[in-house]
């Protein structure tokens, strides 16, 4: 996973537990075969305090939103799928 400057400043920004949340959001984003859960439940083996939806509903196969703890924080990327080294990259991210 890469993250723009901008978006690893906020992370480094974060108090610990934000920063401990949005590492295990990251684990469970690089572990899925798909990351932008598409599919009806496709997001089912999620843990409760994450969801992942496309950040505008015109554009599902763009950035996508990861919504942590029922909106305290999030994390915006995009996933490129690539044979040998598929790429996600963070260009937001939040703590409340």
């Amino acid at each position: 996973m890469d993250w723009t400057r901008e978006a690893r400043q906020e992370f480094d920004d974060m108090p610990a537990d934000g920063r401990e949340l949005i590492l295990s959001a990251r684990a469970e984003l690089i572990t899925a075969a798909d990351p932008y859960f598409r599919g009806i439940d496709a997001d089912s083996n999620l843990p409760h305090w994450i969801t992942v939806r496309p950040l505008a509903s015109t554009s599902p196969g763009g950035p996508h939103i990861a919504d942590l703890a029922g909106g305290r924080g999030w994390l915006v990327f995009t996933f490129i799928r690539r044979h040998a080294d598929p790429q996600i990259t963070v260009t937001d991210a939040f703590w409340a």
